[in-house]
C-alpha cells in the first residue's frame, strides 16, 4: 500500500471508529481532557489552544433504543441518537458537551446530556442569529468571550493569546487544503469519491488539525487528475449537522451520475470558511462566525443580503451541475422550512431536482436508486444531444 493509499485508510478508520482513535489519545494524554460539541458553530480553535481534545460528536448511526424514552419521535435522528448514546453509556469517552447554538432540537438533546449524565459539564452558548441586525457584532464578540471562558474553566487553565493565533492557524491549513480537493472537484476532477470525501471531512472533525493535515497532505501527494466523465453532474444540498449514509453517496453514482459539489456538513458547510489571522485572535472568531453564514448560508441565520438559494444556484453554475439532489433529514426543521424557497429558486432556473428525505433507521435503497434514475432520465433530456 502506497504513503497515500494508507494515509487515506488512516483518515477513513477515524471518520467509522471515532470512539477508537479518542480512547487512543487519552493514552497518549492522561491529562487531557476531551470535550464533544455539537455543530454548527462551535470554534474549536479554543478548545485547542488549551490543550482540549474538541469532538463534533458524530451520529454513531446506532439504533436508537433506551434513547426514545428522552426525546419525542419527531426529534431529528441525529439528536434522538445523541440522547440514546447517553442514556445507553455510549457518551462516556466525553467529559463535556459544549454548544454555540444552533437549533432548538440540539439543545433538547444537550439538555437530555445534562440530565443523564449529571457528572459531564454542560454548557449551552447562543451565538446571535439575526446577523443583520445593528448589534450583531458586538453580540457575537460577547458570545465568543463567554465561551473562552468556559472553556478555560473546563480546562483548567488560561487561553494564551499566541496559543489561540497557532490554533486558528492550524484549522485553517487543514480547511484550506480540503477546500482545495473541493474546488478541484467542482472543477472537473473526479480522483476521490464521494463516500472518500465525506470521510476526510467526517475524520477532521474528530482529530487534531495537524495530524489530519499531514494526513491529507500525503493523500493529496499522491493524486492523479482524474477528469470527469459524462454521467449526469449531480450537486448535494443538506444535511446540515450530520453526515448521510454512505451507501445513499454511493447509489448517486451507481445510476449514472456523479457528485462535482454539496453543501453538506460534512462537506463545503464545514470547511468553506476560515479564520481572518491578520486580526486579533478573539475578533478572528467573531468575523468567522458571521462569515461562515456569507461563505454557505445557513437556514438558521438572518441575513438580508444573504440567501441559501442564491448560493445554491451560484454553486450550480460554478460546478456545472445539471440537478439537485437534496438529502432532507426527517423532522429537520430548517431545511424543512427552507426547501420551498430552494426548490421555487431551481424550478425557475429549469434545474432538475429531487427531494430525499432521510432517516437515522435508513431508508429502502431501491426506492431511493429507482427515484434517481427517473431524474438522471429527465436530465439527460434537457441536454443538446437528447433534444
Amino acid at each position: 500500500m502506497s504513503r497515500g493509499a494508507a494515509a487515506l485508510e488512516a483518515l477513513r478508520a477515524v471518520a467509522r471508529d471515532p470512539r477508537s482513535h479518542i480512547e487512543a489519545w487519552r493514552s497518549a494524554h492522561p491529562e487531557g481532557k476531551v470535550l464533544g460539541v455539537l455543530p454548527m458553530n462551535f470554534p474549536r480553535e479554543l478548545a485547542h489552544a488549551a490543550g482540549v481534545m474538541a469532538v463534533i460528536v458524530p451520529d454513531d448511526q446506532q439504533p436508537v433504543t433506551e434513547g426514545r424514552a428522552f426525546l419525542p419521535e419527531f426529534y431529528c435522528g441525529y439528536t434522538r441518537n445523541l440522547a440514546d448514546q447517553a442514556a445507553t453509556g455510549r457518551f462516556d469517552q466525553y467529559d463535556g458537551l459544549f454548544v454555540a447554538d444552533h437549533c432548538i432540537q440540539l439543545l433538547g438533546s444537550a439538555d437530555v446530556v445534562r440530565a443523564l449524565e449529571p457528572d459531564r459539564r454542560v454548557f449551552l452558548g447562543q451565538l446571535i442569529s439575526s446577523l443583520s441586525d445593528s448589534w450583531a457584532g458586538q453580540k457575537t464578540a460577547q458570545m465568543m468571550s463567554l465561551l473562552r471562558t468556559e472553556v478555560e474553566s473546563f480546562a483548567g487553565t488560561t487561553i494564551d493569546d499566541d496559543a489561540l493565533r497557532a490554533s486558528i492557524a492550524s484549522f485553517n491549513r487543514d480547511r484550506d487544503l480540503m477546500r482545495q480537493i473541493f474546488d478541484a472537484r467542482a472543477g472537473g476532477d473526479v480522483s476521490y469519491s464521494p463516500v472518500d470525501l465525506q470521510d476526510i471531512v467526517a475524520s477532521a472533525q474528530i482529530m487534531d488539525p495537524d495530524e489530519h493535515h499531514a494526513l491529507l497532505s500525503d493523500v493529496v501527494a499522491e493524486r492523479q487528475f482524474l477528469p470527469r466523465d459524462e454521467r449526469i453532474r449531480v450537486h448535494l444540498s443538506g444535511h446540515l449537522c450530520h453526515a448521510p449514509r454512505r451507501e445513499l453517496l454511493e447509489v448517486i453514482e451507481e445510476v449514472g451520475a456523479v457528485i462535482v459539489d454539496d453543501d453538506l456538513w460534512t462537506g463545503r458547510r464545514y470547511l468553506q470558511a476560515g479564520m481572518d489571522e491578520s486580526l486579533a485572535p478573539m475578533d478572528a472568531l467573531a468575523k468567522w462566525y458571521a462569515g461562515r453564514n456569507t461563505a454557505l448560508p445557513c437556514p438558521t441565520r438572518v441575513q438580508h443580503d444573504v440567501d441559501w438559494d442564491a448560493w445554491l444556484l451560484d454553486a450550480v453554475k460554478r460546478s456545472d451541475a445539471e440537478a439537485v439532489v437534496h438529502l432532507m433529514p426527517k423532522f429537520c426543521e430548517p431545511h424543512m422550512l427552507f426547501y420551498p424557497e430552494l426548490r421555487r429558486a431551481l424550478d425557475e432556473a429549469g434545474v432538475p431536482q429531487l427531494l430525499i428525505e432521510t432517516e437515522h433507521e435508513g431508508i429502502p435503497l431501491e426506492s431511493f436508486r429507482t427515484r434517481l434514475e427517473a431524474l438522471i432520465e429527465r436530465t439527460h433530456r434537457n441536454r443538446p444531444a437528447y433534444a
